[in-house]
């Protein structure tokens, strides 16, 4: 099938090339008629809730207390540079999300300026990283010329204070000149278990990943460098996919999941777990896991072990593929991930709405957080290729609840989400992909993780985010919707609004 990829600074004419993560183009697969319900039940008034501590996998650039959620829009054009790229900051509040405010490298502080083809804020990733108590973020810039590098990519951490992110520090390219594209793939964890959350980029060509330890400065050191490799098929436009990472054998250190294609005839799509160790990710230690574009990791059935989420969109020709997508979980043991102690999520699966039909790529994205308050992680997954109700390529959401008695994921009582659903800013309109990206962050404080939805060809590509905020029966309340126009950016071409979502 065609599918929406990844846009690197190489991707002039935004190809197609199966098996890469649903991500920045124009159109999604062609998808089918939906066949199951929509969630239509009015849900009851919210009522005042104590405020919560924040959970750790939130991010919150101001320490109040409260999640902030940061969003792509890679193709935006700054002062008429074509795709200088940009990204808004969504804060939370008591009551819900609160402003949005946008940041290029026009914005003061920001190191570097808006150029064409950068595409700043394509990937960004979260942590604390000179351990102030605030959050910081990670963002990137793949298409960055760097002096005579061509595409040679650039990573800045904008520092998170009490007024939220401000300034910047680009971290040093360890081999300059020797890749394009460099934070093209980001992610951040403790992976050596000392408390201090450090860094991995890849890249799109390379199958070598950098690690740079925790300890950063905003003069710029870190706490070391180092480089795993990992078993991948590498060339001219193949290398490193997705990041993520969680602690799947539950010693105390983050591991990392790297996706990619193996290495064999077949090129099939895999993802490698490398568990953390005192040095860091352990690549002489990878072991494959099955195929899928994205991943997450949290512990779903309370055992202490982080399980691995992975969402496979494709509708056959992959390992563990099914028609319309597929999400799959596999529990951690003290040895990792366990392979053949899995659970399979489809849209024919006995409570989960809808059918899978061909290109809904259910699974394209998904996020764990724990919307109902009960203690037990819940799922949620974009298919951004639903067509509903006729509307091709709307898109939809799922919501898969935890079992209330800590079991893990299950299919009972799942809700559909669309942009008919009551709640829902806008009305399904054709290629609006709603679920290009999803997130669970408890945006106002209230211990329940509100679901941000990133709906990137809304009004005609220049994309949307819609924070809805969790009430304690599962149900959501609206918000009214983040907008290009509404956060300060240009709307000229299609910048992308929701593409990505920081994790």
């Amino acid at each position: 099938m065609a599918q929406r990829e990844r846009t690197t600074s190489r991707d002039t004419e935004l190809p197609h090339r199966p098996g890469r993560r649903l991500r920045l183009t124009a159109a999604t697969a062609a998808a089918l008629a939906l066949t199951g319900g929509l969630l239509t039940a009015a849900a009851p008034t919210a009522t005042a809730a104590p405020r919560a501590e924040l959970p750790p996998t939130d991010a919150d650039f101001n320490d109040d207390g409260y999640a902030d959620v940061a969003a792509s829009a890679p193709f935006t054009y700054v002062n008429g540079k074509k795709w200088a790229g940009a990204l808004v900051v969504t804060y939370g509040k008591e009551g819900g999300a609160g402003r949005s405010k946008p940041y290029t490298q026009n914005s003061p502080g920001v190191p570097d300026a808006a150029e064409k083809g950068d595409l700043f804020g394509n990937e960004t990733a979260y942590g604390d990283f000179d351990g102030d108590g605030y959050d910081d973020l990670l963002v990137s810039a793949g298409g960055e010329d760097v002096g005579g590098d061509k595409d040679g990519g650039t990573a800045t951490i904008l520092w998170g204070s009490a007024g939220g992110l401000k300034g910047g520090t680009t971290l040093k390219d360890p081999r300059p000149t020797k890749h394009d594209g460099f934070s093209e793939l980001l992610q951040a964890g403790d992976f050596n278990g000392d408390g201090k959350d450090d860094i991995a980029l890849g890249t799109g060509t390379t199958a070598v990943i950098d690690i740079y330890r925790g300890g950063f400065t905003r003069a710029g050191r870190t706490g070391g460098h180092s480089t795993v490799k990992v078993p991948l098929h590498t060339d001219a436009s193949n290398g490193v996919r997705q990041l993520h990472s969680g602690d799947a054998n539950g010693d105390g250190k983050e591991d990392l999941i790297v996706n990619g294609y193996e290495r064999t005839q077949q090129g099939y799509n895999a993802n490698f777990w490398l568990p953390g160790s005192s040095s860091g990710p352990k690549a002489s230690a990878a072991q494959k896991l099955p195929a899928g574009i994205i991943t997450d990791l949290g512990d779903t059935d309370k055992d202490g072990y982080d399980d691995v989420v992975i969402g496979n969109l494709w509708d056959s020709g992959i390992p563990g593929s099914a028609r319309g997508g597929a999400v799959h979980v596999l529990h951690g043991t003290r040895s990792g991930p366990a392979s053949g102690d899995r659970e399979k999520f489809t849209q024919n699966t006995s409570g989960v709405p809808g059918s899978g039909e061909k290109g809904d790529a259910f699974g394209n994205e998904l996020d764990l957080g724990d919307i109902n308050g009960d203690g037990n992680l819940d799922l949620i997954v974009g298919a951004p290729g639903e067509t509903v109700d006729g509307v091709s390529d709307s898109g939809a959401v799922t919501i898969l609840y935890g079992a209330a008695n800590g079991s893990g994921i299950t299919g009972r009582g799942s809700r559909l989400l669309t942009q008919n659903t009551p709640g829902v800013p806008d009305s399904d309109e054709k290629n609006d992909f709603l679920g290009t990206d999803v997130h669970l962050d408890d945006l106002n404080g209230d211990g329940r993780a509100d679901a941000v939805l990133g709906a990137h060809g809304e009004n005609g590509g220049n994309g949307a985010v819609y924070p809805l905020i969790a009430r304690a029966d599962g149900t959501f309340k609206g918000t009214s919707g983040v907008y290009p126009s509404t956060a300060g950016l240009s709307g000229t071409r299609m910048p992308r609004l929701g593409a990505n979502f920081a994790d």
